[in-house]
């Protein structure tokens, strides 16, 4: 790996297994499985398989939130995924997500199991199934999925972009961090601007597309996705810290945050769900 200020790229990129810092082990320019390994199933009509990053807590955000509505159809199963060994990589976990990230979802209600896979599809599959956290008058479900999937398509500018190199690359470089940090500010302040105008993004209801941008935009807010506030002055942005704060207090944001968790402080963890009594005594990794 070369940290050269006069680094050129070569003719032809070649895979050098060692550039690759705290993700070496795991990143790699193809796709497909390393090793033959089926998925646990449990007995519950959703079959979860993830990790408590950002687009994980997304999905077992609305999973609990549709189990505070009393929809019991939507109890789950959520087994852990240990990205950092790997596990995305077996035979299992790659046939249900072709695309070896986390989270992965099997719809089993019905005689054939159906996958889904992104975060997002999988948030929209879910409100749809039980016509929940998505409007359904036009404007405002418009709305709703302009911000779905403005998350979808900004989040990678703030996780792997100004996440990996503020946090998470071997050396700091000045370009980088300066460059994703003047977009990941840019993009709170899109949400401030839209969040001085109403209480949730598409409009007066809460929603699906609040579940994907607090698990992002909101956790970094809170401080809990990279110590980063002073520098990005999270503060300043009052409006979303309001609806950050608002969101967080949300007794199914809570439990859902837990879910698939193997850090932090050990009563905020819940490496594996698969009854709501879980929350009353979780396991601790």
């Amino acid at each position: 790996m070369s940290d050269s200020a006069d680094y050129k790229p070569p003719t032809v990129w070649t895979w050098d297994k060692a550039n690759g810092g705290r993700f070496a082990n795991i990143n790699r320019p193809i796709a497909g499985s390393t090793h033959d390994k089926d998925l646990p199933v449990g007995n519950h009509p959703f079959q979860l398989y993830s990790l408590a990053t950002p687009n994980g807590v997304k999905v077992t955000v609305m999973l609990e939130e549709l189990l505070a509505l009393g929809h019991s159809g939507a109890e789950y199963d959520a087994w852990l995924i240990r990205i950092s060994e790997g596990e995305q990589f077996g035979s299992g976990f790659v046939a249900v997500n072709p695309n070896s990230k986390i989270p992965a979802l099997l719809d089993r209600r019905g005689p054939t199991p159906i996958r889904v896979f992104e975060s997002g599809a999988i948030l929209l599959h879910l409100a749809q199934k039980f016509d929940a956290f998505l409007p359904t008058d036009g404007a405002a479900r418009a709305e709703c999925l302009s911000w779905l999937f403005w998350q979808m398509g900004s989040a990678p500018y703030l996780g792997g972009g100004f996440g990996h190199f503020y946090a998470y690359a071997p050396t700091k470089m000045q370009y980088p961090i300066d460059r994703f940090a003047m977009e990941v500010k840019r993009q709170m302040d899109v949400l401030d601007r839209r969040l001085a105008e109403s209480p949730y993004l598409a409009g007066d209801d809460y929603t699906i597309a609040d579940m994907a941008v607090w698990a992002w935009y909101g956790t970094l807010a809170k401080g809990l996705l990279y110590e980063a506030g002073e520098f990005l002055q999270v503060q300043s942005y009052a409006h979303v810290m309001r609806w950050t704060d608002e969101i967080a207090g949300r007794p199914a944001v809570q439990r859902g945050r837990m879910v698939n968790r193997t850090w932090g402080k050990p009563e905020s963890q819940l490496p594996e769900r698969h009854a709501a009594s879980d929350f009353d005594t979780p396991e601790k990794s």
